[in-house]
């Protein structure tokens, strides 16, 4: 599915989300879900370190809260849309939540690059090569925009 105008403003949003999980204490990553139908269901930001659990990124966190609020119906054939392109952890529990479509902003090789550290490199789309049903992914989208968020973390955490 090709990248439209109605994709920036649920980008948007992730992208704030991955600001006020920094300004949290967080690592720089935000996540929206939005319906089949356009709707705007769920926002959730990386809460790793604050929760003290290593799997609290974005994604993860936007599955459980939105499954636990919303119902599993919630997510079957939503969109998730990612400040950051979502690791394979991530990329795996939108898959059995039902996510068929991930656009994401800043790509794993911009996160490298402004963050450094551990790196799992497998892309997204690697993720779900064969998978039935399929997931679209799409980006980068508004990269520069999730790329700065990334880059004042990175000096908030650096010595």
């Amino acid at each position: 599915m090709p990248l439209t105008a109605a994709d920036h403003d649920p980008m948007r949003r992730a992208i704030e989300a991955s600001r006020q999980a920094v300004a949290a204490g967080n690592m720089p990553f935000g996540a929206t879900l939005v319906a089949p139908d356009g709707r705007l269901l769920w926002t959730a930001q990386n809460n790793q370190l604050t929760s003290g659990d290593c799997t609290g990124h974005a994604e993860l966190v936007l599955v459980r809260d939105a499954r636990a609020a919303l119902g599993a119906e919630a997510l079957r054939g939503g969109t998730v849309y990612a400040s950051g392109e979502p690791c394979a952890m991530c990329s795996g529990a939108m898959f059995w939540a039902g996510i068929r479509r991930v656009v994401f902003a800043a790509s794993q090789d911009d996160i490298g690059a402004a963050l450094g550290g551990d790196s799992l490199p497998i892309r997204s789309a690697q993720v779900y090569v064969g998978a039935s049903p399929a997931v679209q992914v799409d980006g980068p989208l508004m990269g520069d925009e999730a790329i700065a968020v990334l880059r004042e973390a990175a000096a908030r955490l650096s010595p």
